[in-house]
């Protein structure tokens, strides 16, 4: 084994790797391994200039810094791959990243179908393998797949990292699904080639972004001047419009533009047009010209690719609600577009309201319950059976204050929790949590036809219901219009239990 040393620019620390440990390559890096695999070293193809060498510094810098310093800087490191040093290759000359190597649930462990026929076992997971259902049905092994929940919750983490970045200023400039791994098996996610960041009036964007997600402005004036006042550069606006585009194809696996209309017989000039100029959403309520056709559709497609089998709303409200703004709304106004803060929040809300299904053999395991008056599974069409507690939450300022509906619920099943931040409306489920408030207070669960919430730490719940409290290790039978407080000072909420019933 050959190993070649390379050395930081700033600190002269070294760094190792061996030139057959071939990692990967892209369109403007070649990647390969450290000896033990804990880091990888990422060497351009091309001479950076002294405007791309200070952008360089500043991620592996103060923009790092500022991320990973702050509370919540160990979360961080499960939701980036962020560069860490730059180094030189002393035979070239040529500049290079040292970063982590992605942890080890980001590579396929099974491959893919028919034994392994596009060789992808041992590959990282790129999140474009499970963003559209013909992949998953034809190429993914089912033991990668995951289940709707899980996409969910790495949805969260994926919005959480864009969340950050944009707080700080920065833009990602080409999220894609190419640029971000994600594991349904995990819920995890992790963003990658973070070198590229753009700093508005500072770092231009390298690219214009991944096709797919490059927003309709940036592919309208992409013939004008990168000089042009009128021309459109990858930044935040565009980065919310890439966000919106991977929830909408994780959890519903088609793309949101991507319909059967034709603007030209010519490819590229209507490809232009059906993803820029006149790009319309697929679930245009009004406008319906750019649905599916669902004759050209493959039998792995479907039901997916057809909104009237699994329209946006099978996400629940708060998800389509921004899906809405997303692409109708916000598609050509990008100021209008939702940020990554609101589909944070209407992610982890969007947790709250699902239901495993009870069909075991449905691809997806669970759903968001829709209250319907005869509430079924949207992916399989499994009826829900039985009784089902629903908890609406109420919150106040101050105790003179009546309590005010929060547009917030929570679903019941067996082993279901209540956590922390379900109880106390100033705290949230982020980054910030510490670890006493990632332990639940409390459980449900079904004994014998009756529902129960098993009070395990909360010191002052109160059945407002019936006037009486209930202290920690005791429990309360949930029954229709019971009211429980959750403390007694004024951020503690008030519960309102629902029961519905299903088939």
């Amino acid at each position: 084994m050959s190993l070649v040393t390379v050395k930081s620019l700033a600190t002269g620390k070294s760094y190792q790797y061996d030139p057959a440990k071939h990692a990967g390559s892209g369109g403007m890096k070649d990647v390969y391994f450290s000896p033990d695999k804990s880091y990888v070293v990422q060497i351009f193809k091309t001479k950076q200039d002294a405007n791309s060498l200070e952008r360089l510094q500043n991620i592996v810098g103060k923009y790092r810094e500022n991320i990973f310093n702050q509370a919540g800087g160990d979360f961080w490191e499960t939701v980036y791959c962020w560069p860490t040093d730059i180094v030189t290759v002393p035979t070239t000359g040529q500049t290079a990243l040292i970063a982590p190597c992605y942890r080890k649930e980001f590579f396929f462990q099974y491959g893919s179908q028919n034994n392994d026929m596009l060789g992808i076992k041992g590959r990282d997971k790129e999140g474009k393998w499970f963003s559209t259902s013909h992949h998953r049905a034809k190429f993914i092994d089912p033991r990668e797949l995951g289940n709707w929940r899980n996409y969910l919750g790495l949805c969260v983490k994926i919005a959480r990292a864009v969340k950050r970045l944009h707080a700080a200023g920065l833009a990602h400039s080409d999220l894609s699904y190419r640029n971000v791994l994600i594991d349904p098996l995990s819920g995890s996610a992790s963003v990658i080639d973070i070198d590229g960041l753009v700093v508005p009036q500072r770092f231009p964007p390298d690219v214009v972004g991944t096709p797919d997600f490059i927003a309709p402005e940036v592919l309208r004036t992409l013939s004008l001047k990168i000089t042009d006042p009128k021309r459109s550069l990858p930044c935040i606006e565009t980065d919310r419009h890439a966000l919106g585009v991977l929830i909408y194809m994780y959890l519903l696996y088609r793309h949101p533009l991507r319909g059967g209309k034709i603007h030209d017989p010519d490819p590229t000039r209507d490809e232009e047009l059906h993803m820029g100029e006149r790009a319309l959403f697929v679930e245009h309520p009004v406008d319906k010209s750019n649905r599916p056709r669902i004759s050209d559709c493959r039998p792995t497609d479907l039901p997916f690719a057809d909104p009237a089998k699994i329209p946006a709303s099978a996400c629940g409200p708060y998800l389509n609600e921004l899906f809405q703004k997303a692409f109708i709304d916000g598609l050509h106004q990008p100021h209008l577009r939702p940020s990554a803060n609101d589909w944070e929040t209407a992610l982890v809300k969007t947790v709250d309201l699902l239901q495993p299904c009870s069909n075991p053999k449905c691809a997806q395991q669970w759903y968001v319950f829709d209250n319907s008056t005869k509430p079924s599974c949207p992916f399989c069409g499994t009826a829900y059976k039985g009784l089902l507690p629903v908890l609406n939450l109420y919150s106040r300022r101050k105790s003179s204050d009546p309590f005010r509906p929060e547009n917030h619920r929570l679903m019941v099943y067996t082993d279901q929790y209540l956590y922390p931040w379900h109880v106390d409306r100033l705290v949230a489920p982020n980054e910030k949590l510490t670890p006493d408030q990632k332990i639940p207070v409390g459980y449900f669960v079904l004994h014998i036809g009756r529902w129960w919430f098993v009070n395990q730490t909360l010191a002052r719940l109160k059945d407002v219901t019936n006037k009486t409290d209930i202290p920690p290790g005791a429990k309360v039978e949930l029954t229709d219009g019971l009211q429980l407080l959750l403390g007694s000072e004024d951020n503690y909420r008030l519960v309102q239990v629902q029961m519905v019933h299903g088939k």
